[in-house]
């Protein structure tokens, strides 16, 4: 059915809330990564922005998955919106007063990476609640197509403010930005656990909360879709939209960044127009091959914008690595919530949260060493080269294994007609 999730009655204001707070962050972002460079001109604290967003999800996102699995998610996601709160509040001030320092911009970035690895895996355990297992692909296919068009305005709106009413203010109007959201989780009736009402839910235990990686294995398709997520973060992640301005530099349009914001809103836009041409479309089946084909597919369009000398070339194949991008990843997650055990899901969104954002940390180092020995488009293209391998590999294995599993069936199916077939010659 065509955008199933958008029957279910509290899942409407919940996904417009959740794009909300994703606009909201991105507005946070347009204007402190503008303000810290403009006052320290600082590589340094440029490239800990980003490690600062993706860290937290690297150390802390099982423990934030256990906690989902044990308390009500919706006060989990309101924690994390507050921690975002907090970080606008502390920007405002900051700048305001004139008394930002870079050990500031540290402790006020490692808040907002913080708050971010809190919602994660409470916000996808409240999908799986509101529309249950039959609408869960919808749901998580709408909030991530809510969550790109947050990426897609949030800088716009961040870019107004800015140079309106100034970063100070800007960062206070921010903070409202936050409120809908929170305020409409103090009514929605879900938990994240409504589902599983009478079911003990497990105690927290350290041991036990690190042993979901050792569970892993025992499920294959989340094994598949956490190694490929990996494979996405470590090789690509999120390190090329900074180098988008000097690739339009390289285009030969770089006047006034008209450039950048193009290429920007190109992947932006097939991330979107992927996700409701899907709706659309109606129910499509997820599966851990689903999300490697279209990986593949992200990858042949991220090594073809590397290299490509056209502007309108590199602008259809970004809109088109949106669109993969979006498929493989909602898939995936799609496979996780459906795969995972209903009393530890959240440990296993956690660890693959762990594997496709925590694994991201690696692609700022591993582009920007190979950006400065060979320069950003051999950079780039080396890094979707190796991502297209390592999806292609992937995709060969599951392709094997399933060959075999249906020979082993068909063996099994065969094997008790055989002495009957032989006593009839």
């Amino acid at each position: 059915m065509r955008f199933a999730a958008l029957r279910a009655p509290w899942y409407k204001g919940y996904l417009a809330g959740g794009s909300l707070m994703m606009g909201a962050d991105h507005v946070e972002h347009a204007i402190t990564y503008f303000v810290m460079w403009q006052l320290f001109e600082s590589p340094v604290l440029a490239g800990f922005a980003v490690i600062s967003h993706w860290l937290p999800q690297l150390l802390f996102a099982i423990p934030f998955g256990a906690l989902a699995d044990r308390f009500d998610c919706r006060r989990l996601i309101q924690l994390g919106a507050a921690c975002f709160m907090v970080a606008s509040v502390g920007w405002a001030v900051l700048i305001g007063t004139g008394t930002l320092q870079p050990w500031h911009c540290v402790i006020l970035l490692l808040l907002h990476g913080l708050a971010g690895t809190f919602w994660g895996p409470a916000d996808q355990l409240m999908l799986y609640d509101i529309v249950g297992p039959k609408d869960l692909p919808s749901a998580v296919r709408l909030m991530a197509t809510g969550l790109n068009l947050g990426m897609l305005v949030g800088p716009a709106i961040g870019a107004a403010l800015l140079f309106t009413v100034g970063p100070a203010w800007g960062m206070a109007v921010n903070v409202l930005l936050y409120l809908p959201f929170v305020i409409y989780l103090l009514f929605v009736p879900y938990t994240g656990h409504s589902r599983q009402e009478g079911e003990r839910r497990p105690p927290l235990q350290l041991r036990d909360v690190l042993g979901v990686l050792r569970e892993v294995p025992a499920h294959p398709p989340i094994l598949v879709v956490m190694l490929l997520q990996a494979f996405v973060g470590l090789f690509i992640g999120s390190a090329l939209l900074p180098l988008l301005p000097e690739f339009g530099e390289l285009l030969g349009l770089d006047e006034s960044g008209l450039a950048y914001g193009m290429l920007l809103v190109a992947m932006a836009t097939g991330a979107v127009v992927g996700g409701i041409g899907l709706e659309a479309i109606g129910r499509v089946k997820v599966s851990a091959r689903l999300a490697i084909s279209a990986t593949i597919v992200f990858a042949l369009a991220v090594v073809t914008f590397s290299f490509s000398q056209s502007f309108g070339l590199s602008l259809a194949v970004l809109f088109v690595a949106g669109m993969a991008n979006l498929i493989s990843s909602s898939s995936s997650q799609a496979v996780v919530q459906l795969e995972a055990p209903a009393d530890r899901r959240g440990r296993f969104l956690g660890a693959y949260a762990m594997a496709s954002n925590g694994s991201r940390v690696g692609a700022g180092i591993l582009i920007g060493a190979l950006g400065a020995w060979l320069g950003v488009t051999w950079a780039v293209g080396i890094d979707a080269a190796l991502l297209f391998l390592a999806a292609s590999a992937l995709l060969l294995v599951v392709l094997t294994v399933r060959r075999r599993r249906m020979d082993t069936a068909a063996v099994a199916v065969v094997a008790p007609g055989e002495p009957e077939a032989i006593s009839e010659n």
